[in-house]
């Protein structure tokens, strides 16, 4: 495909489709992203840039960048949730790239994007809602104003409720995890080092960790429950149900819980991975084509990976075989991923306590006779190189 003179459309202005724009056009397309927010901003989530979704920002020309916003992280470190003791410690600077792994507010990362997409000459548009997809040559998007819009290639990149997925695949109800989610960003009152914390308790876990120069901790605690709670990131709780599922949990989360105001709320829902990620003049990347749940902290990254192997098989190839050949490229690593992030929940939630105590004690022996061979378990996630594959 000839990228000068062709027109690409995004649905979909988050990191993937922010991402893929400016891909696009740094390969020469014009680029229309269409965002149904009245602002593009992410706010209130920290992410986790691993090292090979920092290779596809270097690629951008945005790895300067997103070091400048971040913290490095040194270590993930599984502890006890009553008294808070280390189970297992991850050395992340035993990484063949030391110092690739970053913690990053989305919000950070997004203003990145967005100002490097606008200096390239793509155009965005606000509220921009997509209620209807056609492929074809060229593919047809209704807006909900009534307008139409179309273009050369449509990429979806719409997130968890995608119009453009469902064009390809038709609709498929997901399934509650009977776990569900808080976040919240605090201040950093409690001298948090710069590493990835998970207090492992029964039926629950909580992950914290620093953003913006350690100045602030992002939040994440999951708790296993029947009710069912909407799956969106824009639901609020009060903070006392919080505090309340975790009020057992060690001295130092305690003091991180204390500060929470406002805390996000979402269940957790297993979705599929799309069988078709590709039609005539639309694709998918990013939740649109692989919904992940956050236990393996691999969302962002893939996303940023689709959008890096999207525009490179497009470069390569006439674009029904592009098309054919990202999702040959991109589907099955994907698979493995959610698969994995899907079977990490239960490691952090063991509710006999012998159980868990035998499995505490496993782990930390393991981390200390062979805490290489514990860390090279994720090579195949952190070493992969897309920017080299595609």
């Amino acid at each position: 495909m000839r990228f000068e003179g062709r027109r690409v459309v995004v649905v979909g202005g988050g990191i993937g489709g922010l991402a893929v724009a400016l891909a696009c056009r740094q390969r020469g397309a014009e680029v229309l992203v269409l965002e149904q927010a009245q602002a593009i901003e992410e706010v209130g989530a920290g992410i986790q840039i691993s090292p090979n979704g920092l290779r596809v920002l270097d690629a951008l020309g945005l790895g300067q960048g997103l070091r400048d916003r971040a913290c490095i992280a040194s270590a993930v470190s599984l502890r006890d949730h009553s008294g808070g003791a280390e189970v297992l410690r991850l050395d992340l600077s035993r990484l063949a790239e030391a110092g690739t792994y970053h913690f990053v507010h989305r919000a950070d990362l997004i203003d990145l994007l967005v100002e490097a997409v606008r200096a390239s000459g793509a155009q965005i548009r606000l509220l921009q809602r997509v209620v209807a997809v056609r492929p074809g040559a060229p593919a047809q998007i209704d807006l909900a104003n009534g307008d139409r819009c179309g273009g050369d290639l449509v990429i979806g990149a719409d997130g968890l409720h995608s119009a453009v997925r469902g064009a390809l695949n038709g609709a498929v109800a997901p399934v509650f995890t009977r776990q569900v989610a808080w976040r919240a960003v605090v201040p950093n009152l409690a001298s948090h080092p710069p590493e990835a914390r998970v207090h492992m308790g029964p039926g629950r876990h909580l992950v914290s960790y620093p953003l913006r120069g350690g100045a602030q901790i992002n939040l994440v605690a999951v708790e296993e429950r029947s009710d069912w709670v909407a799956e969106s990131w824009s639901h609020l709780d009060a903070p006392e149900p919080m505090r309340s599922a975790f009020q057992d949990f060690a001295p130092d989360v305690q003091a991180l819980l204390g500060a929470v105001e406002r805390p996000g709320l979402w269940g957790l829902f297993r979705h599929p991975v799309a069988r078709v990620w590709q039609g005539e003049g639309v694709a998918l990347l990013g939740d649109a084509a692989h919904p992940t749940l956050p236990f393996m902290a691999q969302g962002a990254n893939m996303a940023l990976e689709d959008a890096w192997a999207l525009a490179a098989c497009l470069e390569r190839d006439p674009q029904p075989q592009a098309l054919v050949r990202y999702q040959h490229l991109r589907r099955d690593r994907c698979a493995r991923i959610v698969a994995t992030a899907d079977g990490n929940a239960w490691k952090y939630h063991l509710k006999n306590p012998l159980i868990r105590s035998a499995a505490h004690l496993a782990m930390g022996v393991l981390g200390r006779v062979a805490p290489a061979r514990m860390l090279a378990q994720f090579d195949w996630i952190y070493r992969y190189d897309v920017t080299a594959e595609a």
